[in-house]
C-alpha cells in the first residue's frame, strides 16, 4: 500500500471515529424520590415558560419522538386539565439558557406552566447545541417528579428523516428512564 494510500485511509478512519464519537447520545436523567409512578395514566403537553421556542416542524418532531415513548409505556396523552401528568420539553439548537421557573399558578405553588398568576422565581443554566430536555411535571401534587436530557439530539443540517430518525432514537435511550426503575428495599 503507497503512503498515500495509507493517508487517505488513516485520515477516513480519523473521520469516521470522530464522527462516531460526536453521535453519541449522553442522556442523563432524575426523578423525586418515593413517586408513585403506578398511578400516572395520562399526560398533557405544556409550555414551560421563558424557553427558547423551536420552529413548528422541530417541536412536531420532538413532540412525536416523546409521544411514542410514552405510549409505550401506557401513557395516554390528553388535552384535558385533569391529566395525571404535564410533560413539557425544552430544546436548544445552539447554545441556549435552560429555564427553571417556579411560582404560584393560580393558587399554591409549583411548577408556572404559562397561566395564574401571582409570584415566582427562575433560575437558569446553560444547555448545549443539539440538547432536549424533557420535564414531568405531577400537576395534583404540584411538583417536577422526573426530568431527563439527551445531549447531540438534533442537528439542523440533517435531513427531515435523519432528525426525526436520532430524535426517536435518543427519547427512546433518554425514556427508558421513565418511570425510574423501583429500588428493592
Amino acid at each position: 500500500m503507497s503512503s498515500t494510500w495509507r493517508r487517505a485511509a488513516l485520515a477516513v478512519a480519523l473521520i469516521l471515529g470522530v464522527a462516531g464519537s460526536v453521535a453519541a447520545q449522553d442522556v442523563k436523567y432524575n426523578a423525586l424520590p418515593d413517586t408513585d409512578f403506578t398511578k400516572f395514566k395520562t399526560y398533557k403537553w405544556v409550555k414551560i415558560e421563558g424557553g427558547t421556542p423551536v420552529d413548528q416542524i422541530t417541536d412536531t418532531q420532538i413532540k412525536s419522538a416523546i409521544d411514542s415513548q410514552l405510549a409505550a409505556k401506557g401513557l395516554t396523552k390528553t388535552d384535558d386539565e385533569k391529566a395525571d401528568l404535564y410533560v413539557g420539553y425544552q430544546a436548544a439548537i445552539t447554545q441556549e439558557r435552560q429555564w427553571n421557573t417556579y411560582g404560584s399558578p393560580a393558587y399554591g405553588y409549583g411548577p408556572r406552566w404559562g397561566y395564574g398568576g401571582g409570584m415566582g422565581t427562575a433560575t437558569s443554566s446553560t444547555i448545549n447545541i443539539g440538547t432536549v430536555g424533557v420535564d414531568i411535571y405531577d400537576p395534583a401534587a404540584k411538583q417536577l417528579v422526573w426530568r431527563g436530557a439527551a445531549s447531540k439530539t438534533i442537528d439542523d443540517k440533517a435531513n427531515p428523516e435523519k432528525r426525526q430518525k436520532n430524535l426517536d432514537k435518543a427519547m427512546a435511550k433518554l425514556l427508558k428512564n421513565f418511570p425510574p426503575p423501583v429500588k428493592k428495599k
